[in-house]
């Protein structure tokens, strides 16, 4: 199927800019603003869009603040949180997307981070008509297994705290996410400490605001995924209203690769089909909170 690919230049109100990279098939049933995971620049996304646009789907890759192609970088001078990515970052893209294929159904979607932010942007701004999720779901530490949470609330305040301290998470160092805006790292930490999301500066009370998501979502999840494990991503889904939830869970056999929270991105083709396939299970409407 012949795809066009575009690097879009995009800038927020408040002056960032970065590229929105795209992957457009010649009639595209769907168009799919995809969000990356913390710290993992567009560009490593390409394959997934590629994967996407033999199924029909315009891809379009949204880069995080700070990362990639974006005009800043954290530091001490320089922060933000969940509430400018939400009202300033997202909305741009979403203009740019509708702009590149206007009349083709509006999917969100994203991987990790980007899933519960994709999340929050759809309780927001209800425009999508679904919700495309991978290997992502609440860092809430009472939904991960036994033998995670026990030492997940330490990490949700230490990680703020080295942030704070270096102006900047120094996530390379550290061997979790890039080098991410403190402000970032409080919001993502205070989910994870409280399993409800609410951002800085954003008077919005996003986990009320989720309950008003209505829209069908399909979720993979991977069987070695100890960073979003099956458990967590229900509990994410539990605070939506959706009623068609359909989830595939992959393992190394189905993916051709370790099925854990990243090498999917270099092996996207079943990933793809999952996404595009409604033979996937149903989840029960009764959602586990997975604690």
């Amino acid at each position: 199927m012949p795809t066009e690919a575009l690097e879009l230049p995009v800038e927020g109100e408040d002056g960032h800019r970065w590229s929105l990279l795209a992957r457009i098939p010649e009639r595209p049933s769907h168009r799919l603003l995809w969000l990356p995971a913390l710290g993992v620049a567009a560009r490593h996304y390409l394959p997934f869009a590629d994967a996407l646009a033999q199924h029909g789907v315009a891809v379009f890759v949204h880069e995080w603040r700070g990362h990639g192609s974006s005009s800043v970088r954290a530091s001490r001078h320089c922060d933000w949180g969940y509430r400018e990515l939400l009202l300033h970052d997202l909305p741009a893209s979403e203009r740019a997307v509708a702009g590149q294929a206007p009349g083709v159904e509006p999917v969100i979607g994203g991987h990790s981070l980007g899933g519960q932010l994709a999340c929050c942007r759809l309780a927001l701004a209800p425009g999508a008509r679904a919700l495309w999720l991978v290997a992502t779901g609440s860092p809430y530490w009472r939904a991960f297994p036994v033998r995670t949470r026990w030492w997940l609330p330490a990490t949700y305040r230490f990680l703020p705290w080295l942030a704070k301290i270096r102006g900047a998470l120094p996530g390379r160092t550290v061997g979790f996410g890039g080098n991410e805006a403190r402000g970032l790292i409080q919001d993502w930490a205070r989910s994870g400490l409280s399993g409800r999301y609410a951002a800085q500066g954003l008077e919005i009370d996003l986990d009320r605001a989720l309950r008003s998501v209505t829209v069908p979502v399909h979720a993979i999840a991977f069987a070695r995924d100890w960073l979003g494990p099956e458990s967590s991503l229900r509990f994410l889904l539990s605070k939506l209203a959706s009623t068609q939830v359909r989830i595939a869970r992959l393992d190394a056999a189905a993916l051709g690769a370790t099925a854990d929270h990243f090498a999917w991105m270099r092996f996207p083709e079943a990933v793809a089909s999952a996404l595009t396939c409604s033979s996937t299970d149903v989840m029960p409407a009764a959602a586990s909170h997975g604690a």
